[in-house]
């Protein structure tokens, strides 16, 4: 099908990107944020060219729904729309953890149209203006159906995603949510322990150089997303934390033990930062 009309709820970065995106190729976007300066800068740009009020009355006379709020909000948005998104022809979120959104959306009996989406592309910046049309090329975007997902929503959320020219994967949302424990949740707790770490040693990091300034840039990320995530998917970061101790752990007795153990722990870092060259994503042409 042609996709003429998406409704985007939530202009932060996600949101925001999606909504210049598509308006790039001449989506009808329908939007609405929270925050009404975003929402009226959407507008002036020409990017959401149909605003919604706070009842987000219109939401539902689009071809496709994205959802862009924090995870718990996502919850919550299912519960209250679900009786009223019997047009669209796939309701998406993309937040970065999907097996309660993917069950509440079930609960909402939207299972069969409902298909949960993660841009695995992000930044510390957050709202609209830090979004930009360019957000999703050559990015990695997880798919994750629901239990009772059609072959035919399934079929047009990788189309859609394809034509914003990212790459898709298809995954299970509780093996997705297990997964980004470690590739995406971690990375974050981790960033956010050594600002704090470097804070109690009265460091700042404008002091730091490029390397701890790159280590640190995920501790600027919006605190209210991020507590979201980390409680909705507590015990897989849990998991990943505990393991991150451990080789922490393990450095600093090597470097209590000398020159030949901490060496070891460098070449076993650099082994795996070697190991897989990064790859282009190259996603087929396609409509939404």
């Amino acid at each position: 099908m042609r996709v003429r009309r998406v409704s985007v709820v939530g202009l932060g970065l996600m949101g925001g990107s999606l909504a210049r995106a598509l308006a790039a190729r001449g989506v009808h976007v329908v939007g609405f944020d929270r925050d009404r300066s975003s929402l009226d800068a959407a507008v002036a740009e020409g990017m959401v060219h149909e605003p919604l009020e706070d009842t987000l009355e219109g939401v539902e006379r689009a071809d496709i729904v994205v959802l862009a709020t924090p995870v718990a909000v996502t919850a919550q948005l299912l519960t209250r729309l679900g009786g009223r998104l019997a047009g669209p022809s796939l309701i998406m979120d993309v937040a970065s953890t999907k097996k309660s959104i993917v069950q509440a959306a079930e609960v909402a009996g939207l299972g069969p149209r409902y298909v949960g989406a993660h841009p695995l592309t992000g930044s510390h910046r957050s709202g609209w203006g830090a979004s930009r049309a360019s957000l999703f090329d050559e990015a990695r975007v997880f798919l994750c159906p629901s239990a009772s997902t059609t072959p035919e929503a399934l079929r047009l959320a990788e189309s859609f995603w394809r034509s914003l020219r990212a790459g898709v994967e298809v995954l299970d949302a509780e093996a997705h949510d297990a997964q980004m424990a470690w590739r995406s949740h971690l990375p974050q707790a981790v960033s956010t322990a050594l600002a704090l770490t470097l804070r109690q040693a009265n460091v700042s990091r404008s002091a730091l150089g490029p390397g701890g300034r790159d280590m640190t840039r995920l501790a600027g990320g919006d605190p209210d997303l991020w507590t979201g995530i980390v409680n909705d998917n507590a015990p897989a970061i849990l998991e990943a934390l505990a393991a991150m101790e451990d080789q922490l752990r393990l450095f600093r007795e090597r470097l209590a033990a000398g020159e030949d153990g901490i060496r070891e722990c460098f070449v076993d870092g650099r082994d795996w930062f070697d190991g897989e060259p990064m790859r282009m994503l190259t996603p087929r042409d396609a409509t939404p």
